[in-house]
């Protein structure tokens, strides 16, 4: 296993271009199993989950070719029906969270799956009842099969319905959509989660004959159709690397742009950083954060202490509320972090409070960040990578503290953003993986 080694107090500066959207090409990527036609995707990320879902797909059957960095083409032909019933299949996407969403475009297509229980970040309980509940609703059926802990989902022909989703799931939004491009009827999903990467999948499935409307929404309807063609897509920028990038900038940047972030796209998360006090100054598409040597916290209207939560699209998503916490410790005044959708994202902090940040884990929900106004710097320290983010924001933390710290497990790091180090080095960071 590899780690980090991160020799803190660099200012970074220059300028950084966001990866393509990690949880986008998950889903667009599974989306090419829909149609035998080829299908080109540019802008894809050299990260761990993308690669081991693409190797994946190799493995079932399907036409995969490098062009050049980035782009890929798909081409789900002839798909091997047997090895995806096989134990070495399920146990392949075991091991990989995005493999879920191989479920939607197989039952639409072959009229049957095989799942368990995937794997991924331990963040707590991510269930699959969405996806279950979604595709019982078009009449897929469902078999446990004991001695091999995996569900056999079947239907000869899925049918259009209305359905009510008991929460704004992401992934079971997307696998529930493409298992509905060809059920008979019209499908309508209220309660559909309508984040960007979401938005993109709908607009790339109607490129390739669907008939989705209600995108952005949280109403969808989906009339079915009998087949699916090829199409080119390119995947927006990673809205959670620009993220990190901003968090970056704050704690530890001498003047950094972040180029080509599509706007647009990233909701409110560059005023999130804003109530923190950091300057966020949009160029274009492009954005800039000028060194800060003090961030003041705002205050709500009736001046109780800031509080941000995270929320389903359009709100505050949770993957940057680790950021913020290790940002909001170097900040001038106090702020209530509530992690509402994850019960376990939160434990990390206790690395922050050995590197000497004031916080206070009121419960596994909710922290209070005392900022230090600079006035002291975190210190190094050996550290494990729990999850993606939370590795970012150590990373984050230990390019700003006083001395050199070991980060391990970096695989987690490794998972959701492409070759870091280099990129952060380039910047003027002193990363070393060894």
């Amino acid at each position: 296993m590899a780690s980090f080694k991160i020799e803190g107090g660099h200012l970074l500066k220059g300028t950084i271009t966001p990866q393509g959207a990690k949880n986008e090409a998950l889903q667009v990527i599974c989306a090419t199993l829909l149609t035998s036609d080829r299908v080109s995707i540019r802008n894809i990320p050299d990260i761990r989950d993308v690669n081991n879902l693409i190797q994946l797909l190799r493995d079932i059957g399907v036409k995969v070719q490098k062009l050049e960095a980035g782009v890929y083409t798909f081409q789900a032909d002839t798909l091997n029906l047997q090895y995806l019933e096989s134990d070495e299949f399920v146990q392949k996407c075991a091991a990989l969270r995005g493999s879920v969403m191989m479920i939607g475009p197989l039952l639409a297509r072959m009229g049957k799956a095989v799942i368990t229980k995937p794997g991924g970040d331990k963040i707590g309980r991510r269930r699959l009842d969405t996806h279950f509940l979604g595709f019982k609703h078009l009449g897929a059926k469902f078999h446990h099969v004991e001695g091999r802990n995996v569900y056999e989902i079947g239907a000869k022909q899925l049918k259009g319905t209305y359905m009510l989703l008991d929460e704004a799931s992401v992934t079971g939004t997307a696998n529930i959509i493409m298992a509905a491009v060809f059920a008979k009827g019209t499908t309508t999903i209220y309660n559909a989660a309508c984040e960007p990467y979401l938005q993109q999948l709908c607009h790339m499935l109607n490129r390739m004959g669907a008939n989705i409307t209600g995108i952005g929404s949280n109403l969808l309807s989906i009339v079915g159709v009998k087949s699916l063609h090829g199409t080119e897509h390119r995947l927006l920028p990673d809205m959670i690397e620009v993220g990190s990038f901003i968090g970056m900038a704050a704690m530890c940047g001498d003047g950094i742009r972040i180029q080509n972030v599509s706007l647009k796209d990233l909701g409110i998360i560059p005023d999130a950083f804003r109530r923190l006090g950091i300057k966020v100054k949009v160029d274009g598409d492009d954005l800039y954060i000028p060194r800060q040597r003090h961030y003041i916290v705002d205050s709500f209207i009736d001046g109780t202490i800031m509080t941000l939560a995270d929320a389903p699209w359009p709100g505050l998503t949770p993957d940057l509320l680790s950021v913020l916490i290790v940002v909001a410790t170097q900040a001038r005044g106090s702020v209530l972090f509530h992690q509402k959708m994850f019960e376990s994202r939160l434990f990390f902090v206790d690395k922050l409070i050995d590197m000497g940040a004031q916080i206070i884990l009121c419960d596994p929900h909710r922290a209070v960040v005392v900022g230090h106004d600079r006035k002291l710097t975190l210190h190094a320290q050996r550290m494990s990578s729990p999850d993606i983010r939370a590795g970012i924001a150590l990373l984050i933390a230990a390019m700003s503290a006083n001395g050199t710290s070991i980060i391990s497990n970096i695989e987690q790091i490794d998972r959701g953003y492409e070759n870091i180090e280099a990129r952060l080095n380039a910047l003027g960071a002193k990363i070393e993986r060894i």
